[in-house]
């Protein structure tokens, strides 16, 4: 069986904070096991990473102003912040950037969030690296309770051609973010050719609907899913450009 559960008790994570030791204690009355999986939203991980920015110290490029006089009142300085994490504007259309991080995330508005950063001047950026983020969350978990444990580093993103927004993972470390069942076979006993399940993601988008944004519930914990021990890469998820067909 599988269960997921929201980890109540979490602080209001500031830069700087010992994240890990936020996690564990909050996690005091349900010890770790092995095969844990910690779901961990990317907003506490950016600010304990100090991944925020005060709009008051931004000033805007040319570019920036005019992007934002063509928006629905969007401001000239987070466009700022959001032209200098993208590497490729994807579309811009009805006051929405849909832009290309540096790691090679397509999302909107390249991950700056204004909500619940605590303080109305600040912004949240993406990790800058969340492979590496995740990967030091299980090694410190790790270390601190000797137990075999994964982690998923997630955010919460639109998705063309379908209505909603859903959670994805970024970083992942301790299991594979995929599950390759080529060679295997269905109930017919066909060879599966194609099937390569994108679990990390499946694991984030589940854990989504316990981690809601108003109810501070940032961390969740996945018990009962079996995964291989890996060293594990949110990279893994991302489409090869000469595979991707929509470029």
């Amino acid at each position: 069986m599988v269960t997921i559960q929201a980890i109540p008790g979490m602080p209001m994570v500031q830069p700087g904070d010992d994240l890990a030791a936020q996690i564990l204690t909050a996690l005091a009355d349900t010890p770790l096991v092995d095969g844990d999986i910690l779901i961990v939203c990317q907003k506490v991980v950016s600010k304990a990473e100090g991944r925020v920015v005060d709009v008051r110290t931004v000033t805007p490029s040319a570019f920036a102003l005019q992007l934002a006089a063509q928006t629905q009142g969007k401001d000239a300085r987070v466009v700022e912040i959001i032209l200098r994490e993208t590497t490729r504007i994807v579309r811009m259309d009805n006051g929405t950037l849909i832009v290309e991080t540096g790691p090679g995330w397509v999302c909107a508005n390249a991950g700056v969030d204004e909500s619940n950063s605590g303080d109305p001047h600040l912004v949240i950026l993406l990790p800058h690296d969340p492979d590496a983020s995740a990967q030091r969350l299980v090694a410190t978990v790790r270390a601190r309770t000797g137990r075999r444990v994964a982690a998923i580093v997630t955010d919460t993103f639109g998705r063309p051609w379908r209505q909603g927004l859903v959670d994805f993972a970024l970083g992942v470390a301790g299991m594979p973010a995929l599950l390759d069942l080529r060679g295997s076979t269905d109930l017919d006993g066909r060879v599966l050719k194609h099937t390569v399940q994108a679990q990390a993601d499946a694991l984030a988008a589940a854990a989504g609907l316990v981690m809601r944004k108003g109810d501070g519930l940032p961390v969740a914990l996945v018990r009962g899913y079996a995964f291989d021990d890996a060293p594990g890469s949110g990279r893994e998820l991302l489409r090869a450009r000469e595979f991707d067909l929509f470029r």
